[in-house]
């Protein structure tokens, strides 16, 4: 990781990173690297030992992150606002020792484990190489605990060139998107904006405030800055590129927001926590369809299901068995995709999501975009439940700007659905809530256990 260290210090007198109302050089994050490394070689954390940092992202944190990859030690970063019981994931990571960041930093040893070292983490131990271990979303069963060799994934970013930009930090460094972020920015030398709220009128006013022109962001976060309206309220002309990901992108909504970013091009990420994020390059803003173009990563389709197989994938779970693999090293992503011609393919959903309807399939994604174009739609999540004549049937949770009597509004959706879809697709059941079903990184939840509207996420 020198690397990335001596390109800090290149960068010198340039601007890293605004948080609040302070903006720090590129000579005062290297500088600040240096401190913590002195510190952590104070309190005796050795090379390979598995630490936790549980912290959001700042100044500090960012720097503390990378004072632990530079002392070669298995980073789990955690956010403080993350679901579940921390103690729980410092036990499936094998976490040494726990540092906070909160008045000062803070070490304390990790849970008491019974056994020796897994295997994995002796891999790294031995290669003198950092580690980073990150957690699945847990959706469907328990999160699995992910470790990367983070040389060879910070390798991947060497040979970006240097680029004057503004970039505003959507995701934290505990998701593979928000590393790609961190070390994006850190190697072309741009400035990361740090938001202190994930509301869409703060997110506006920090574009304009510091004339932000790259933001990465979910669908359905982008979806909640036109409910807002709160692009209406600032200056959002230094956008060049809004890039989107983490999710399907409905058509109708990507067709909708030149209306918010009117100045910006739409490029559509892809990647996963277990093979990195890959390269890619969208047919227009207009369009769904990519191309994943990147020579660390190789693709293929598989009945309908995309795989994976990349330079930066995961060495293994320190939990759970690499059911996921091929014994040749296939990734079976569970995203399934339609092809197009010249390489470029859409995703069109997971295949856990897939609503059977009585042998027929229906993607969710589908169903959404259509019903995002009806009047009064201002949100809406699709999803399968069970239903005794068909196995399953479909559900709509549908967000009305305008309040209207439940049984004329029900009835007036099922009637403008059915020009645009069969009619297995229209659903059976519709339920008017006031917000979706997200988490914190702004992705949908579509768990039947779901109550409608329910599991309202702070933004």
């Amino acid at each position: 990781m020198d690397w990335l260290i001596d390109r800090l210090r290149s960068f010198a007198g340039k601007s890293a990173l605004a948080e609040g109302g302070t903006i720090y050089t590129y000579a005062q994050l290297a500088a600040r690297i240096e401190e913590h490394g002195a510190f952590l070689a104070q309190k005796g954390v050795q090379p390979g030992r598995v630490v936790a940092l549980v912290a959001e992202y700042s100044f500090d944190s960012i720097a503390l992150f990378f004072a632990l990859v530079r002392n070669r030690a298995i980073v789990v970063p955690v956010t403080t606002g993350v679901g579940g019981d921390l103690e729980d994931h410092f036990s499936q990571a094998l976490v040494d020792d726990v540092i906070r960041i909160e008045d000062g930093i803070t070490i304390q040893p990790g849970p008491p484990r019974a056994g020796g070292t897994h295997a994995l983490v002796q891999q790294l131990r031995d290669a003198g190489h950092a580690g980073l271990v990150l957690f699945s979303s847990g959706s469907v069963g328990k999160p699995k605990a992910m470790l990367h060799n983070f040389d060879h994934l910070a390798d991947h970013y060497r040979v970006r060139p240097a680029r004057d930009s503004v970039m505003l930090v959507f995701l934290m460094f505990d998701h593979i998107g928000g590393i790609n972020t961190l070390l994006n920015c850190l190697a072309m030398g741009a400035l990361m904006v740090i938001p202190d709220s994930r509301v869409p009128e703060r997110v506006c006013s920090l574009i304009e405030q510091h004339k932000v022109q790259i933001l990465p962001a979910s669908p359905t976060f982008l979806n909640l800055v036109i409910i807002s309206e709160a692009f209406r309220h600032h200056d959002l002309s230094s956008l060049r590129v809004v890039t989107y990901g983490t999710e399907p992108m409905p058509e109708s909504l990507l067709l909708r927001l030149p209306e918010a970013f009117p100045g910006a091009k739409y490029l559509q990420t892809f990647g996963t926590s277990e093979t990195g994020i890959a390269k890619t390059s969208s047919l227009s803003s207009s369009s769904t369809l990519m191309k994943i173009d990147d020579p660390d990563q190789e693709y293929k389709i598989v009945e309908g299901e995309l795989w994976l197989r990349s330079k930066t994938q995961i060495l293994g779970y320190l939990n759970a068995p690499m059911d996921g693999f091929t014994e040749d090293g296939w990734f079976k992503t569970g995203d399934l995709v339609e092809t197009a011609a010249d390489g470029f393919l859409r995703v069109v959903g997971r295949s856990k999501e897939v609503i059977n309807v009585g042998g027929q399939k229906v993607m969710p994604a589908e169903v959404e975009s259509a019903l995002l174009t009806a009047p009064g739609v201002e949100d809406c999540m699709v999803y399968g439940e069970a239903n005794a004549l068909t196995g399953q049937t479909v559900t709509a949770d549908v967000v009305l700007g305008t309040p209207r009597p439940p049984l004329e509004a029900k009835k007036a959706l099922r009637l403008f659905l059915r020009g645009k879809l069969g009619a297995y697709k229209i659903p059976t059941r519709i339920n008017l809530v006031d917000r979706t079903n997200f988490n914190q990184r702004f992705k949908k939840i579509r768990r039947k256990d779901s109550a409608p509207g329910g599991g309202r996420a702070n933004c």
